[in-house]
């Protein structure tokens, strides 16, 4: 079982920024797919943002050009950098993990971003 840790959600003003930290328990964490994902709330999980264990980078239509998803392999952590927010960014946001090869996938328990406008 693999832990993650998810840090970094607040309550930010219109336009501001956030970064969020998620923090595994995984000595393979190279190994894995890292995403991140929001639920608003009364709505379904979506997809935010994923970087391959190779490098690759995808991110949902809705915040291409605002957010950044990293990842550090030594610190076995993802980050998502946010700007330029809105009322529509906020949810509660989840770390996910993925080892493809052995089908495995693990959820941190979100943490939450609060837009004011």
């Amino acid at each position: 079982q693999v832990q993650l840790v998810e840090s970094g959600g607040g309550l930010v003003q219109v336009g501001g920024s956030l970064t969020l930290s998620c923090t595994t328990s995984t000595s393979a964490f190279s190994n894995y797919t890292m995403a991140w994902y929001r639920q608003p709330r009364g709505e379904q999980r979506k997809l935010v943002a994923r970087v391959t264990y190779d490098g690759v980078v995808t991110y949902a239509d809705s915040v291409k050009g605002r957010f950044t998803i990293s990842r550090d392999n030594a610190k076995k952590s993802v980050y998502l950098r946010m700007n330029t927010l809105t009322p529509d960014d906020a949810a509660f946001y989840f770390c996910n993990a993925v080892w493809l090869n052995y089908n495995v996938n693990f959820w941190g328990k979100g943490t939450l971003v609060t837009v004011s406008s």
